[in-house]
Parts: structure tokens; C-alpha cells; sequence
């Protein structure tokens, strides 16, 4: 076998393409102006298309938020979403009662199960000042005999996700986020979800995102084999993966087995990193519902048309936690989180 790391390099696109057990990434950063006092854009929305605004009008989207942007009230079944907020706020609430808000560097792991409705908002809360907004959110399956568990979120707040710092021979910084997964023996405090694919030790899911100054070195170890592991290089110039030149960003799959050496360019390079065993089942999806049949798809619409997946106690479709509220999480049995 071949000892070049490197199996196969695409661009980016729009979402991201991703590779068993994850279904997509898709990557949000929106240079969102100053709040008005409904926590939305203090600016003209004339010309946008309330509703399904995608264009990127101004460096920013409302997405389907018609007052504060955002993704009112909608269904998953047979899947999981994985949140991971780089900059700015994300406000939650459920059809199970649940409600968060979350931000600044925070992971919400959400297990849709059998079937969930909740809202994720984006509310503007500072009013004299720009309201930046960037996050990735990663959709990671469920093998069939998990489609239909009962739904389940955990956070794991920005300060408590292990880091790896280093410096390189040359004193060039590198800083590693270990979201899922373990990396030279460090793992995240709060384990993924009961559920999850990720929570079995022989799947290996791991989710680590990797930031270099110009110009440093580091080298990602290499793990056990038959894993997809994929590299997203998303910003900077140029990056070096294994010795091969990549002049834009794009989508780097590589051997699980193999360690990969990464070198930034002129500017300062991140990369995400998404691994895992794949779980090599059919998949059958459309929108919000990813089930392993045409007629568990059926069989999802019914239920949510008849359910509503047990409805949806909020007044308002899109609802936000007013300006002041701190990072929090209020989870279905009451039990609630504060940090600062």
C-alpha cells in the first residue's frame, strides 16, 4: 500500500460534502450589523427575501428568519446536529420544553431520534456595535437501530473543550480543539450523547478543528485504519498537506492511518477535521429527515403531520432570550445550565 496520505482533494462547495458516518457540514459566518431593539438587523431588509434569504446580501443572510435571522421552528428525525459556534450567539428551543443559548466558542451535540422541532436563532444583541456570526453546522448519522431513540442534547461549553497548544521548531503557534474524539490522550469532560455514533470506542468519531500561524508546521497523528477522515481547509491562503501545495480551500480526504504533516502559508490557516467509521447502511433522506427506507421516510412525514413531534409550546415560531440573558441551557427534565 501506498505510503501517500492523501486520497482525494474536492472544493468546498455549499454545504460541504462529507464522507460516512457524517451527512454534511455546512459553514455560516455572517458579518451581521448592530440589533434593533427586536434583536434583528438594524438596517433595510427591502430587497431581501424574508423567509429564504440566502444571497449574502450586505456579507450577511436573514436564512429563514423574517425579524431576527435564523432558522425558526423546524423537524429532524434520524440524525444528529452538531453546532459548533465560533463567533457570536445561537438561541435554542425545542418541542420538548428545552431551551439554550449558546455562543462564542460553545458545541450544542443535538440527537434527533425519533423526532424533534426546535428553532435556531441568531439574535443580535449588541446595539452599538457589529454582531459577527460564524459556525459550522455538522450533520452526523445514526445507524438504523438508533433512528427512533428518544431525542437528547448536550452542550459543551467553549471553556471546558480541551485545546492542545504548541509550538513548532521555528516558535509558530498551532491550537488544536478537540470537540469529539481523542487526540493524544485528551478527550472533551462531557461524552457525546448516549446515542450517538460517536459514543462507541470502536467508531473513532472525531471532530477537531486546527488553527496555525503563518508559516508553522504540525503534524496530525495518524489513528487506526478504514475511518474516513477528511481535513476541510477553510481559511487562509495556501496550505501544505503532506507535501502537496493547496493553493485554495477545499476538501482534503486522507488516511486514517497515516500521519499527515500540515504546513500554513502566508496567512493564518485553520482546518477542520471530521473522522469516523462508517456505518455502511442505506440512507435515505429528504430535508429534515435522514432514515434508512423510502417508506421510514413515509412514515416520518406522517408522523410529523399527525405528531407534530409532540408540538410546539413557544408563542412565537422563532423565539429569542431577550438581550441581556447570559449563555445558558435548560434541558427537557428541567435541569439547567448557567455560564456567564
Amino acid at each position: 500500500m501506498s505510503d501517500e496520505p492523501i486520497l482525494d482533494v474536492r472544493p468546498l462547495g455549499f454545504p460541504w460534502k462529507t464522507d460516512d458516518p457524517f451527512l454534511f457540514c455546512v459553514y455560516h459566518q455572517d458579518a451581521y450589523p448592530a440589533g434593533n431593539a427586536e434583536l434583528g438587523p438594524k438596517a433595510s431588509l427591502a430587497g431581501r427575501r424574508l423567509g429564504q434569504d440566502f444571497e449574502g446580501r450586505d456579507g450577511w443572510n436573514m436564512y429563514h428568519g423574517d425579524v431576527v435571522p435564523g432558522f425558526p421552528q423546524h423537524p429532524h428525525r434520524g440524525f444528529e446536529t452538531v453546532t459548533i459556534v465560533r463567533k457570536g450567539l445561537v438561541d435554542h428551543s425545542d418541542s420538548l420544553g428545552a431551551t439554550a443559548r449558546f455562543g462564542g466558542g460553545d458545541v450544542q451535540w443535538l440527537t434527533a431520534g425519533q423526532g424533534v422541532v426546535h428553532s435556531e436563532m441568531f439574535p443580535l444583541v449588541h446595539p452599538d456595535a457589529p454582531n459577527p456570526l460564524e459556525l459550522f453546522q455538522i450533520w452526523l448519522n445514526l445507524p438504523g437501530a438508533d433512528k427512533m431513540v428518544a431525542p437528547h442534547f448536550t452542550m459543551l461549553w467553549g471553556e471546558e473543550i480541551p485545546r492542545l497548544a504548541a509550538k513548532d521548531e521555528a516558535g509558530k503557534a498551532i491550537d488544536v480543539r478537540v470537540i469529539a474524539g481523542e487526540l493524544e490522550g485528551v478527550a472533551p469532560p462531557p461524552p457525546p450523547p448516549p446515542h450517538s455514533w460517536a459514543s462507541r470506542e470502536d467508531t473513532h468519531v472525531a471532530i477537531i478543528t486546527i488553527a496555525m500561524e503563518p508559516g508553522a508546521r504540525w503534524t496530525l497523528p495518524g489513528g487506526p485504519r478504514a475511518l474516513n477522515r477528511t481535513l476541510y481547509f477553510f481559511r487562509g491562503r495556501s496550505l501544505r498537506i503532506g507535501g502537496r501545495e493547496l493553493p485554495e480551500h477545499a476538501a482534503v480526504r486522507v488516511r486514517s492511518d497515516l500521519p499527515v504533516e500540515l504546513e500554513a502559508g502566508d496567512e493564518m490557516t485553520e482546518i477542520l477535521v471530521l473522522q469516523g467509521r462508517p456505518i455502511a447502511e442505506p440512507v435515505m433522506q429528504y430535508g429534515p429527515f435522514v432514515m434508512s427506507s423510502r417508506a421510514q421516510l413515509q412514515q416520518a412525514f406522517e408522523d410529523y403531520q399527525r405528531t407534530k413531534f409532540g408540538g410546539w409550546p413557544w408563542p412565537s415560531d422563532a423565539p429569542t432570550h431577550g438581550r441581556q440573558e447570559p449563555r445558558f441551557a435548560k434541558h427537557a427534565d428541567g435541569r439547567l445550565e448557567r455560564r456567564d
